[in-house]
């Protein structure tokens, strides 16, 4: 049994699709952001950072993983499964993941804070990070005109880039001109296990549904985390 601790974000989701992909069976122990409950002793015990997802796998000796990359690693690792075990095929799936956590999330979460959080609105920084979202979204795309997905078969890297792409137009990133983006954005969203993972917990905010109104009062509270140093990525189906 795995413990999963998290929260309706991108980061959150990525980890509950995995366990659903895999099929592995986990207690859902969603933590209250703005109460700041990621922040209590007894989670920091098990993520010294105090941010979400965290993991605890109970059939390994309550064995901890933080950071959603390392969850996503342990779990394919542990179940041999949504990752190749030859040295190159591993690579590919790694390289797309790190292409995930260390762009396709900095630039999105940062387009999130100007465009959507930031009580002044600072043209010059919402123009930089939406830039540099849709260019790394020109990237995916590109690969993904000769490829059914980021590394070979479906993967750890296509559920984490996926679970951020989804939220583009929270990020106010278009991606109607990236045909292959789109593709693979919507072969993803049609799989159950995609579909029961953003569900682990459901998103806060879904513009279509919910409209601009909803999407403001959804930004003020996450303003009042940017104010205590927390982080909340808003989500749209």
């Amino acid at each position: 049994m795995i413990d999963l601790y998290t929260a309706a974000t991108p980061n959150g989701h990525k980890v509950s699709i995995a366990l659903e992909e895999l099929g592995l069976p986990y207690t859902l122990q969603v933590l209250d952001l703005t109460a700041g409950e990621q922040k209590r002793p007894e989670f920091l015990a098990i993520n010294p950072n105090g941010r979400i997802p965290a993991i605890v796998d109970r059939e390994a000796d309550d064995f901890a993983v933080f950071e959603s990359g390392a969850c996503l690693i342990y779990l394919a690792e542990k179940t041999g499964r949504l990752m190749p075990t030859d040295a190159k095929g591993r690579s590919r799936v790694l390289q797309w993941l790190m292409f995930q956590m260390g762009g396709i999330g900095p630039m999105m979460g940062q387009a999130n804070v100007f465009f959507r959080y930031f009580p002044e609105k600072i043209p010059a920084a919402i123009e930089r990070y939406q830039g540099e979202t849709k260019r790394l979204f020109r990237v995916l795309d590109g690969h993904l005109k000769d490829h059914e997905y980021l590394a070979g078969d479906y993967s750890i890297a296509d559920i984490a880039n996926w679970a951020w792409v989804r939220t583009h137009r929270w990020s106010g990133v278009d991606i109607d001109d990236l045909p292959h983006l789109k593709r693979w954005r919507d072969a993803i969203r049609a799989r159950p296990a995609a579909q029961r993972g953003i569900e682990a917990p459901p998103s806060k905010i879904d513009l279509t549904r919910d409209g601009d109104a909803a999407a403001q009062r959804f930004a003020v509270d996450a303003r009042k985390l940017m104010e205590t140093g927390q982080s909340l990525k808003g989500d749209t189906r």
